[in-house]
């Protein structure tokens, strides 16, 4: 199944604060983790974490959820707008040194989302609410045939 993915990071090339998939079914179960972010850039302070809606998590919470939610689809294919969430989602794969999330495969597609702005969301720089927006963007994107 495709799974459209969206994240939100301290600053450009910062830590991971939140990682969200939502399936391209829109009946199944999106996921959505959040992760402490303890020293946010003044941006992140602003926009994101007051819209955050997640408890907080450890690292290595995240990646069993992870593996969990993806656990029982045979070739989940992970869709993004940006090559940053991706970064982070396959980094949230991994466990420890050596080691991580036991999927026999995972897909990573990084999409041609021009036109599609976080402000379309429902709740802008919510990673949730970004990936559902993100979803309906490129299915409608696709049903039109463009």
């Amino acid at each position: 199944m495709r799974y459209f993915l969206d994240t939100e990071f301290n600053g450009f090339g910062g830590a991971l604060i939140s990682l969200a998939l939502v399936p391209e079914d829109s009946e199944a179960p999106p996921f959505y983790e959040a992760l402490a972010c303890d020293d946010p850039t003044p941006w992140v302070a602003e926009h994101v974490l007051p819209v955050l809606a997640a408890v907080p998590i450890n690292p290595r919470e995240l990646s069993h959820r992870l593996q969990e939610y993806l656990g029982d689809d045979p070739w989940p294919v992970l869709i993004a707008d940006w090559p940053e969430d991706i970064a982070h989602a396959a980094r949230a794969m991994i466990v420890a040194p050596g080691r991580r999330v036991t999927l026999d495969r995972v897909g990573f597609e990084l999409c041609d989302a021009f036109g599609f702005d976080s402000a379309m969301s429902a709740v802008p720089h919510n990673a949730y609410h970004d990936a559902v927006a993100l979803r309906d963007f490129l299915l409608e994107r696709e049903a039109e045939g463009r």
